[in-house]
């Protein structure tokens, strides 16, 4: 299991609230910085197979700073609900929402994905921007994730994947290795966080692999998109009726 900090006792949950603590204050620059502004295309992609459902109730699981959340305004949903295990990203995401007057659309608070508060059935849509990977369980957090979402509902992931393409996978290993995390170490001071994404990116089961863990836990009417030459994918499921 890929974890931030490798000489650390603590379980992984208790390490990346650490490290999205440590890294929050620099943490949209960094994002929009080294996927150079392609992660908001990103965003927009995966909100757009929503549209076909008109999502009211919807749940931002590992919402960090929002994004998410935000980028899901153009649904023009009732509520958007978001949780994290990051306080300190939640109180930058909480300082965007009220910059953009969205604190009656938009409500996140600290959560666990792992045990979700809400009742069964509570929501219409629920996304995951760059989160599942995070997971100490996933597939108790996909559960979870199924359970809160009503019968016929929606889920759309978005997460880093592995190119395909021999040359390009290797250029996209050489940054993700090299360069981001010399540039993440600089801005952000923090030696764990911007080598654990590669191990993260690395350890993952994209593409097929994630989508059968999908329907394992429950899910149907299972795909997924590579974007990007497959640097990410969006993955879409429904809960069955």
């Amino acid at each position: 299991m890929a974890i931030p900090y490798k000489e650390s006792a603590k379980g992984k949950k208790e390490q990346v609230s650490h490290m999205f603590n440590a890294i929050a204050r620099r943490y949209d620059f960094l994002n929009h910085f080294l996927s150079l502004g392609i992660d908001r295309y990103w965003r927009r992609t995966a909100i757009n197979y929503l549209k076909a459902i008109s999502p009211r109730q919807m749940l931002d699981v590992a919402t960090g700073t929002a994004d998410f959340a935000i980028a899901a305004q153009r649904l023009k949903p009732e509520l958007v609900r978001g949780i994290d295990i990051s306080k300190e990203m939640l109180n930058y995401g909480q300082q965007k929402i009220e910059k953009r007057g969205l604190s009656q659309k938009i409500c996140i608070e600290l959560g666990d994905s792992e045990s979700l508060r809400f009742p069964d059935n509570s929501f219409d849509a629920i996304t995951v921007g760059f989160g599942v990977r995070n997971f100490e369980n996933l597939e108790k957090g996909l559960s979870e994730m199924l359970r809160v979402l009503r019968p016929g509902g929606m889920v759309v992931i978005l997460e880093f994947s592995k190119p395909r393409g021999f040359i390009l996978a290797r250029l996209f290993m050489f940054y993700f290795k090299h360069i981001l995390p010399a540039i993440g170490k600089f801005f952000s001071k923090d030696n764990s966080a911007y080598t654990y994404l590669p191990e993260s990116v690395q350890e993952f089961p994209c593409g097929d692999a994630f989508a059968d863990i999908l329907k394992k836990v429950g899910y149907a009417r299972t795909k997924y998109k590579p974007l990007t030459f497959g640097i990410s994918t969006v993955y879409v499921a429904v809960k069955p009726s």
